[in-house]
């Protein structure tokens, strides 16, 4: 999926990623959706959610890697976004070693 590339996700990457990624390039688009819909206000995750739309923040926890959310942000996102029903949340992304 492609997330447009917008002057709000630019400042919102300042915001919640400050740190720079390697090579000092920019920061991947899905990462920044993740980090304001987990640390986000309600006011960022609303203007983000308005401008990339509900599909690209579906996309995102689909995709989404291990520690990008916890579970309280994980499952809001999935209720709110209607994409399970009460009690029936997916399990978190998991970190597997061999």
């Amino acid at each position: 999926m492609l997330y447009p590339d917008t002057q709000l996700l630019g400042q919102l990457a300042g915001k919640y990623l400050w740190w720079t990624p390697p090579g000092g390039g920019s920061h991947d688009a899905r990462r920044v959706i993740a980090q304001v819909m987990e640390l986000g206000t309600h006011e960022d995750a609303e203007a983000l959610r308005a401008v990339v739309g509900d599909e690209a923040l579906k996309e995102v926890l689909r995709t989404a890697e291990p520690g990008w959310f916890s579970e309280k942000s994980w499952h809001y996102w999935h209720y709110a976004l209607g994409l399970a029903a009460f009690g029936r949340v997916p399990a978190l992304p998991r970190r597997h070693f061999p």
